[in-house]
């Protein structure tokens, strides 16, 4: 906590992750500096560059630009959950849509803040971007089940065609 609260303390140590993360998100400017040519990133001052660190990678190659740009299509993703949480009929795809919705949020989130020093380093990927091998298995398993909720939503049947007139 206390790395968490001021990694400039242990900037060497505990607080090198962190550190690190900011100068590469900061140095990457508006416009970034360009695909594969981030110094933090490819003289391996960034750990973990491929999985959890992979935002602060794109917001140093890429920029402001970049990183917004990846944010709004994950809020494009999160809006289709919700938009099939709520056309569910029922209460538990309902439940169901909305919880994998949320969990999708929370992993950004927190990978995000994560890397801005927000947050605390604790090691979760960035769904959809960073290699991975449990995290991508676990958001492609929510996605099936999101799109089976979309797929078997209730249809209202009109009363006069199910022959009760």
């Amino acid at each position: 906590m206390l790395t968490f609260l001021n990694p400039a303390s242990d900037a060497l140590g505990a607080g090198w992750n962190i550190s690190q993360a900011e100068i590469a998100i900061g140095s990457g400017g508006f416009a970034g500096k360009g695909f594969g040519q981030g110094t933090q990133s490819q003289l391996n001052f960034l750990p973990e560059k491929q999985t959890d660190f992979i935002y602060t990678t794109l917001g140093e190659e890429f920029g402001f630009v970049g990183s917004a740009g990846l944010l709004i299509l994950f809020a494009v993703v999160i809006g289709f959950g919700i938009r099939i949480a709520m056309a569910s009929r029922s209460q538990f795809g309902r439940l169901v849509a909305m919880g994998l919705t949320l969990n999708f949020f929370f992993y950004i989130m927190i990978n995000a803040a994560m890397v801005m020093g927000l947050m605390p380093v604790v090691g979760i990927p960035m769904p959809l971007v960073s290699y991975g091998g449990t995290a991508m298995l676990t958001v492609m398993f929510g996605f099936g089940l999101l799109m089976s909720v979309h797929v078997h939503r209730q249809v209202e049947i009109p009363r006069h065609s199910a022959g009760l007139i």
